[in-house]
């Protein structure tokens, strides 16, 4: 039989996602989609990163959260002048 990891409750899992040592620290944290509306729900997530003053993107399924209040600029290639 597989060894199955025990369903966390969804306010066990949002606490363990935001003061992880790179959450509290500035850092940047990333989730699956698929994880944060199996386990929260995306709207209660999405208004964690809120509350918190953070920002977050979305890129295919994953979440990145900047837990920091620093601007989040896209960053593009600049072309290289000869």
């Amino acid at each position: 039989m597989t060894d199955l990891i025990p369903p966390q409750s969804p306010d066990h899992w949002l606490s363990a996602a935001f003061s992880s040592t790179t959450a509290t620290s500035g850092g940047v944290i990333k989730r699956r989609l698929s994880d944060i509306d199996r386990i929260v729900g995306r709207d209660r997530f999405l208004d964690e990163v809120r509350e918190r003053g953070f920002q977050a993107i979305e890129n295919a399924d994953t979440l990145i959260v900047f837990c920091n209040h620093a601007p989040v600029r896209l960053a593009s290639a600049r072309a290289v002048h000869a």
